[in-house]
């Protein structure tokens, strides 16, 4: 047995059984190897962003990890933006990195690089494998070290000559080490400030907004009287009607800090505290207001359900929460803007849906139209680097195959990741993308009074103008293999979608709306 056909055994026996490639010639033993082992899915994306994003989005409804398959540097390099956003979502994934055999690599061949550089900046383990005897034993630890709480990004390098040479046997499941326990005295610490009297929050993150994490919360706050907020981009958000609702913090910075004004304690559960996303002139970094306590309950490598419901019942918090109520929006009618687009959404979302959300500007009307819609999952842009948005709905598609899947999707982040759409249409995945197109970039306009840049001349302003010529994504999505439709206004938008969402296999809707709020 190679190296190759071990290490996916290996893989397998760990319980990574999907892998998104996009290989190249150091990888082809790899590939070969995938008809020796049909129990690893083997799922081909024309680009690696969409691959890495896909194996994000397979994390977050699986929870467990994907594999990817990248070629070299230079295909790691294409990767990496959403390899960065899987590593803010702390998410496990394990990141196949193919390099040149080891006896090549002091040739210097013009695609040699340094891999474990590039790697670093979004892997927490990092390891490469040097004979085919160690490969086996290498991927078993890179699973257990992505699935070690609270999730991360494992990158093995793997050279070509390990996966070609024989003599390479599979290992087992690895161990992979569990939650740790918040201690009594923390959780008594934070009982304290709670019981204090003085103006309090709990910010949740991470694994505590699902339904357990946000039943544990409410209690909480039901008992103290302290405000819950759910950090601004979730890895995965449980919401909708019967759920406990929480608010998130708001993108703009201004926004935030009066969300946390006032506040004498904010109580920390599986998240950072609070700052602004980008520096702004005369505006503080940090959004905890002065003469503010932080206090933190529980981090990453906790287990932060458990201390909530600790915390709850040294509370005395009875088992009495505060839930969302039912209620969809009326079907919009009328013209066709970012608010009713997002009407049209919360009117028609159906039951165990999940959201991937890059909607930007076009999506800020979601979060409310949708609040008391049927229980759903919402998957945000964890990272903030911009070409998540389909990719993480192909992969959430590929983990959860009998949950439809929308995705909100901006117009220009959608120009980076396109590609991603080919692969649903190959695998046929129940995608539904909908396409909120202002053709601008209208968060950098307004960005761009933000920071104090000045009026904007014509230069300035055609740097964030997508229209001449306009952009046709019926024709795109048509061209890599998504049947696709124009709204025209309100009423034909909520018709097409409802009927999108219905229909089995990937479907692409254009929304043309004005920019702006």
């Amino acid at each position: 047995m190679n190296g190759a056909q071990a290490l996916i055994r290996t893989l397998v026996a760990n319980g990574v059984d999907t892998c998104f490639t996009n290989p190249g010639t150091s990888e082809m033993h790899f590939v070969a190897a995938l008809d020796d082992v049909p129990d690893m899915r083997g799922v081909l994306g024309l680009f690696e962003g969409v691959c890495t994003g896909a194996a994000d989005g397979y994390a977050r409804m699986a929870e467990r990890s994907a594999a990817t398959l990248l070629h070299l540097g230079p295909g790691l390099g294409n990767g990496i933006a959403n390899l960065h956003n899987a590593r803010r979502a702390r998410v496990p994934l394990v990141n196949i990195v193919g390099d040149h055999a080891t006896y090549h690599t002091k040739f210097d061949a013009p695609l040699e690089s340094d891999i474990a550089a590039l790697a670093s900046n979004v892997s927490g383990w990092i390891r490469r494998s040097t004979s085919p005897s160690a490969v086996a034993g290498d991927g078993a630890a890179a699973v257990a070290a992505a699935e070690g709480p609270p999730g991360q990004v494992a990158t093995l390098i793997l050279p070509a000559d390990v996966c070609w040479t024989e003599g390479a046997e599979p290992v087992g499941r690895a161990r992979r080490p569990g939650s740790g326990q918040v201690p009594d005295a923390v959780v008594t610490g934070v009982l304290d400030a709670l019981r204090s009297g003085e103006p309090a929050m709990i910010l949740l993150g991470g694994s505590t907004l699902r339904e357990p994490g946000l039943v544990a919360a409410s209690r909480c706050a039901r008992a103290t009287g302290a405000r819950l907020l759910a950090e601004t981009f979730p890895t995965r958000l449980t919401r909708g009607s019967g759920v406990p609702a929480v608010d998130r913090v708001a993108y703009l910075a201004e926004l935030a800090a009066l969300q946390f004004e006032g506040l004498r304690h904010l109580v920390l559960v599986d998240t950072a505290a609070p700052v602004s996303f980008f520096a702004y002139p005369d505006r503080p970094s940090s959004l905890v207001p002065d003469g503010c306590t932080v206090h933190t309950l529980a981090s990453g490598s906790d287990d932060a359900v458990g201390a909530l419901e600790h915390l709850a019942d040294a509370l005395g918090a009875d088992q009495t929460v505060d839930r969302a109520p039912t209620g969809r929006p009326d079907r919009p009618t009328g013209d066709l803007t970012a608010e009713t687009v997002c009407a049209a959404l919360g009117a028609t979302l159906p039951e165990n849906a999940v959201v991937s959300d890059e909607g930007a500007t076009g999506g800020i009307y979601a979060a409310g139209a949708t609040a008391g819609a049927p229980p759903h999952d919402w998957l945000t842009l964890t990272g903030g680097a911009i070409g998540q948005g389909i990719p993480v709905a192909t992969g959430a598609a590929i983990a959860a195959p009998d949950r439809p899947v929308v995705n909100l999707q901006a117009e220009g982040s959608a120009l980076y990741t396109l590609q991603g759409l080919w692969t649903q249409a190959r695998e046929g995945l129940d995608v539904t993308t909908v396409i909120l197109n202002n053709r601008s970039y209208a968060i950098l306009n307004m960005e761009l009074a933000r920071v104090g840049a000045g009026e904007p001349g014509p230069l300035a302003k055609r740097m964030l103008d997508l229209s001449g010529p306009d952009l046709d994504f019926m024709s795109m999505s048509e061209g890599l293999g998504v049947p696709a439709e124009r709204a025209e206004d309100a009423e034909d938008f909520t018709a097409k979608l409802e009927k999108a969402i219905a229909e089995p296999g990937p479907h692409l809707i254009e929304a043309v709306v004005p920019a702006g709020f």
